[in-house]
């Protein structure tokens, strides 16, 4: 049965001291086009691919904190309400320089496939 309807676990986010994702939708929920997680990235800590790319686009919505990140060699920070799109194959890293928890919404389009690596480093 596909569950419609789907909330974060912010307790779980806020309990957690460590990089922490939830998967809100993909494969194995039904969804065959889109996968989303919500991620929270501690103060200090990053990506864990470091500098990457995906065989798919990704979008990240920021709920909390201010993201540091780099696209094609191009550093942004980005604070809640900011929309981010990397697409498919472009290098791009996050991170948190800041001293408070950043939270965001990574959307991914197609569904990444299962069998093949989500995403490949590079540099």
């Amino acid at each position: 049965m596909v569950e419609y309807v789907r909330n974060v676990d912010f307790k779980a986010l806020e309990a957690s001291a460590q990089r922490h994702t939830q998967a809100l939708l993909d494969r194995g929920m039904g969804a065959t086009s889109v996968s989303i997680n919500c991620i929270k990235t501690p103060a200090g800590e990053g990506s864990p691919a470091g500098l990457h790319v995906h065989d798919v686009d990704q979008v990240f919505y920021v709920l909390g904190g201010v993201m540091s990140l780099e696209i094609e060699g191009k550093q942004y920070e980005a604070g809640p309400g900011t929309t981010i799109f990397f697409p498919a194959g472009v290098p791009h890293r996050n991170w948190n320089a800041g001293t408070e928890p950043t939270v965001h919404l990574a959307i991914q389009v197609p569904s990444p496939d299962p069998d093949v690596p989500f995403s490949r480093t590079v540099g």
